[in-house]
């Protein structure tokens, strides 16, 4: 018998909070939104000295699991990042989205069981969550991502989309289908995998394409979809921010970038002078905060001393380490120069998430993902895992799922100002600051490709 497969994708685009026996999602109770998949996973206890530490403050108005969700995907986050740096030439850049790569695999526990979803809950650090049962995280993402998109603040666009296409020719269980489009507002759209697959991939990727501005496109490469494939699910991000301290492209001029190969480039370096969040912390890294308007959604640049390779700061990526340099960040008058650059970055993660743990999901003869077709079938298993994601910065903002800021040489007339040159490899993070979220994430090695 034929192995079906199933394929995931993920990358930017727009969740809204949208269910049907519910009215509003982002309003519900735990009780009002009856998550009822084929299997649910329970982590065991964790001991006493996993929990010790200082305790961080939970913003006002938060759920403490949301939080603790919040602080799961930042974990995984890093993780899956060093993962990624290791397969990759320290010259390469590195974009990606670690936010829509948990949303999409969250879709994907709904269905799982047994050692499948306890990997995913591993892996995805669900399970570093108080309330360790695996049905109640899709309640958790549903306010996470309430908090997330449904912004007073109209400076900036933070938006997501996620949806499932399935084979027509397959009934899918109602209850994943129903959750999914409750919690995740994934609908689902039949195609005809089996009849023709590249057609219903030109659809996938024209959906995607549309949702992400024209930003991501052709997100799943050629002949990853065929006969075999059941279910496509996806996931976009898109954001668009402007500064809210605009760079003046008077004062952005070409200046040479140092590579990690020692060879030199020439970038556009913007330049601008006053007051940002900064703090040089361990080694001499400089940590710098660039709000964008509405100041609920920042850029941090992390740069490493020239005598310090930014791969040995990678290695050494921790979500503690990060959250206390961002703890530690005070108002300080600096001259910011950041380069203007547009990054574009794709591939598969089955790779990583395999070197992770998340073992069984790709494996046809161990996956067990019986909560997604109405017959209950177990002959269904991952093919692959692909994301895409794109970032431009310029002396406005930054726009499609990422930010960078960039910044010129010039002279400040000021003795006692703070210097942050970014004219060598760097971290770039994207924040939601009041629960810490990372959005988007990735490393600016070369800034004068495209």
């Amino acid at each position: 018998m034929c192995l079906l497969s199933l394929l995931l994708i993920g990358f930017w685009g727009h969740v809204t909070c949208r269910g049907s026996a519910v009215e509003d999602i982002c309003m519900a109770k735990p009780r009002d939104v009856p998550v009822n998949p084929v299997c649910i996973y329970r982590s065991p206890d964790k001991k006493a000295t996993e929990d010790e530490g200082p305790e961080q403050k939970i913003p006002e108005a938060t759920n403490r699991r949301v939080w603790e969700l919040s602080k799961a995907n930042s974990h995984f986050a890093t993780t899956f990042y060093q993962h990624l740096a290791d397969s990759k030439n320290a010259s390469d850049n590195i974009f990606l989205s670690p936010l829509s790569i948990s949303t999409a695999f969250a879709m994907t526990k709904l269905g799982a069981c047994n050692d499948t979803l306890k990997q995913l809950m591993e892996v995805f650090k669900f399970d570093t969550i108080s309330e360790k049962t695996s049905d109640q995280i899709h309640f958790f993402f549903a306010k996470l991502n309430c908090r997330l998109y449904r912004k007073a603040n109209k400076s900036s666009k933070l938006v997501a989309a996620n949806r499932l296409f399935g084979d027509k020719s397959l009934t899918f269980n109602e209850t994943y289908q129903d959750i999914s489009e409750l919690v995740y507002g994934a609908k689902l759209q039949p195609l005809d995998f089996k009849g023709n697959a590249e057609q219903s991939r030109v659809t996938i990727n024209k959906w995607v394409s549309n949702k992400t501005e024209g930003r991501i496109t052709d997100v799943i490469p050629v002949d990853a979809i065929n006969e075999l494939t059941v279910l496509v699910l996806v996931n976009t991000i898109y954001f668009k921010g402007l500064w809210k301290s605009k760079f003046s492209p008077e004062n952005t001029r070409e200046e040479p970038f140092h590579k990690a190969d020692g060879a030199q480039c020439t970038a556009s370096m913007m330049y601008q002078e006053g007051k940002f969040r900064y703090r040089r912390v361990a080694e001499g890294t400089q940590v710098l905060e660039l709000p964008f308007k509405g100041d609920d959604i920042t850029m941090v640049l992390v740069l490493p001393r020239p005598e310090r390779s930014l791969a040995r700061l990678e290695r050494e990526l921790a979500p503690e380490g990060l959250q206390e340099w961002l703890d530690a960040l005070q108002e300080t008058l600096l001259v910011a120069h950041v380069p203007r650059f547009r990054l574009e970055d794709g591939f598969s993660l089955r790779e990583q998430l395999q070197d992770m743990g998340l073992v069984d999901l790709f494996r046809p003869e161990r996956a067990r993902l019986p909560g997604i077709v109405a017959e209950g079938r177990s002959d269904l298993y991952v093919s692959d895992a692909f994301h895409k994601a794109f970032l431009e910065v310029n002396e406005e903002g930054s726009e499609a799922a990422a930010s960078t800021a960039i910044g010129i040489a010039g002279r400040s007339l000021n003795p006692n100002r703070v210097t942050f040159k970014a004219n060598r490899p760097f971290l770039v993070f994207i924040r939601e600051v009041l629960l810490n979220t990372i959005i988007f994430m990735g490393r600016v090695a070369n800034p004068c490709v495209n």
